[in-house]
């Protein structure tokens, strides 16, 4: 059970540290291949109407890109927050509904009294780290699932 959880979380990071070093190299590659058209740009603006109004449109592209980065950047923080919202609202209803139920306190004081509270105690640790783990990994696979 542990060997095979151990398995797991290396071939996840290996896989997840292949998938980071290729996509770094997209982003060497990419980034040369738009240094290399903003100077043949920069050149042929430079060549048909001056060193001034070639500065002058390569920072207006610049502008440009940055504006619409700053764009994206906003959308995608406030959508994060709008989820995040959801989500904390989904957790206090889930939350209050099942704490609410007599059934499910009553059965929870039962088992308190057979078990006693001092074997309790090592028994809830390891079961929070158990549904941590789950937890981590459904959201892991969740934001796999949507970014495909």
């Amino acid at each position: 059970m542990l060997q095979r959880l151990i398995d797991d979380v290396k071939e996840s990071t290996g896989s997840a540290l292949q998938l980071t070093s290729l996509a770094a190299a997209a982003a060497i590659a990419l980034f040369i291949t738009i240094a290399f058209l903003c100077a043949a740009a920069f050149v042929y603006v430079l060549q048909h109407y001056g060193p001034v109004e070639a500065c002058l449109s390569g920072a207006g592209v610049f502008l440009i890109v940055t504006l619409i980065a700053i764009a994206v950047y906003t959308a995608r923080k406030r959508e994060m927050r709008r989820r995040a919202e959801k989500a904390a609202k989904a957790a206090k209803s889930a939350a209050a509904s099942m704490f609410a139920d007599p059934a499910l306190i009553a059965t929870g004081l039962q088992i308190v009294r057979a078990v006693g509270v001092k074997r309790l105690i090592p028994i809830l640790v390891v079961g929070g780290l158990a549904f941590g783990l789950m937890a981590s990994r459904g959201a892991a696979s969740s934001g796999e699932a949507e970014e495909e």
